[in-house]
């Protein structure tokens, strides 16, 4: 393959925001150079005053094949993600069928996954109450870590684990040296708060809220860095919703432990004073809380406290959201939001006077290194892959159901006045999306740490 290069003015590096050639040979980054010292006959493509990001890695991705294609599945997943500036997904093991918590699982789902990928992937492994046999194979195999629920998780095949269980459990995570990724909601906090809102209206939002109160949570958080402080392990916090877990999480981080925390875009974009009753769209477990409680958690990635940003995309059939029925009870919880998640991260980071530098650590840099690809992914870095993704920070739109990209094309998006535009993605050095289109067969695959 010959060299190329991608120009800009603005190309966001581990070192900052310049201008510079990106050179790009056999699909990786050959060199970052000023655009002064290209080399002669090569080819380049030159977009101007359109920043240059870092292919975006979503550690957090519900795909639901095999098994439940009709909720989403690997070619509509990547699809949206290759519009959305995302390169990389990490796929979590517990929509599909089977679940991904044993070699044969995996294997499955490496089949399904084949000729189908518009961008790069891997798959979390499962920790369940009766699979600890199975872990440290599922290492072994290629997973980059394991997720677990300390709740259940709204699907039946996939168990959530105890106390006792993640003991039975957490020798054989530490073993593999990978990280545990933790839903961290106990049953306590949510059964009681369930049964005091028996007879309350649930087509209101407000009653939701108060049924997954940030207790919690917090005594999950409390309960895993306990664990983590005798085990040992990797720990992980996906989802953190609560604010009030940031003071638990600092002092974690300071004694030294090796925990880390994502939030997502919803979190940081809407709140609940925001969310109309009957709206069951915008459901999804931790909630979505107050608006006083966004801005603590910006201040958290401000500061540090929270490492990343991951979208949790998980996406279902429309009637599953019980649209027509206005209720937050039997509702499916989550929030489909890949082809979107850049433009609400930086139309609300660039609000709060955070830079592109900012969102590619959270949103590249960060899922990355958890997913055990920071040598290769997540940077605009000589010897990194050649996966990237042409970004106007100054344009604005509507978004629309055209800019959703995946199979069912509802969202509590829809409507909202976003900033930021996707222009083109690159897996590789190749085009994947441009203004709209999506050229070339799909090339994505399996990427191994």
């Amino acid at each position: 393959m010959s060299r190329k290069a991608f120009l800009s003015q603005r190309v966001v590096t581990p070192d900052g925001i310049k201008p510079a050639a990106v050179l790009v040979e056999d699909g990786r980054i050959l060199d970052v150079v000023p655009p002064g010292q290209l080399p002669a006959q090569i080819s380049v493509q030159d977009f101007g005053d359109a920043a240059i990001l870092p292919g975006l890695v979503d550690s957090h991705v519900h795909i639901n094949e095999p098994g439940r294609t009709e909720w989403e599945g690997f070619r509509t997943a990547t699809r949206a993600a290759a519009a959305g500036g995302y390169t990389l997904l990490v796929d979590m093991p517990l929509n599909c069928l089977p679940p991904t918590t044993t070699v044969a699982a995996l294997e499955a789902k490496r089949k399904a996954a084949s000729g189908q990928c518009h961008v790069d992937w891997m798959a979390w492994g499962g920790v369940v109450s009766d699979n600890q046999e199975h872990i440290e194979s599922l290492g072994a195999t290629g997973v980059p870590g394991f997720k677990c629920f300390l709740i259940h998780p709204g699907i039946d095949g996939f168990t959530m684990v105890n106390e006792q269980e993640l003991r039975t459990a957490l020798p054989h995570v530490e073993r593999t040296g990978l990280p545990l990724l933790v839903h961290a909601e106990l049953p306590g906090p949510v059964d009681a708060a369930t049964r005091q809102l028996a007879q309350a209206d649930w087509s209101k939002y407000a009653t939701y809220l108060q049924s997954r109160p940030d207790e919690a949570e917090l005594s999950a958080i409390r309960l895993m860095l306990s664990l983590c402080r005798e085990y040992h392990f990797r720990l992980h916090i996906v989802h953190l919703a609560t604010s009030q877990a940031l003071d638990l999480l600092r002092a974690a981080k300071s004694e030294g432990l090796p925990a880390s925390v994502e939030t997502c875009p919803h979190y940081l974009h809407f709140s609940s004073d925001k969310i109309p009753d009957g709206q069951s769209l915008f459901k999804c477990a931790p909630p979505i809380r107050s608006r006083e409680n966004r801005e603590k958690l910006w201040q958290g990635l401000r500061e540090g406290v929270i490492d990343l940003v991951a979208t949790d995309h998980s996406p279902c059939p429309p009637e599953m959201k019980r649209l027509s029925e206005r209720t937050f009870r039997t509702a499916w919880g989550g929030i489909a939001g890949l082809s979107l998640a850049l433009a609400v991260m930086w139309t609300e980071a660039s609000a709060r006077g955070f830079t592109l530098t900012h969102v590619a650590r959270w949103m590249a840099e960060g899922p990355a290194r958890l997913a055990g690809g920071e040598t290769r992914k997540g940077r605009i870095a000589k010897g990194f892959d050649a996966d990237f993704v042409v970004f106007e920070p100054e344009a604005e739109f509507i978004a629309t159901e055209d800019h959703l990209h995946y199979r069912h094309r509802v969202s509590p998006y829809l409507g909202e006045k976003l900033r930021g535009v996707v222009k083109a993605t690159y897996l590789r050095g190749d085009c994947i999306f441009s203004d709209g289109k999506f050229p070339g067969e799909p090339g994505g695959r399996e990427f191994r740490r």
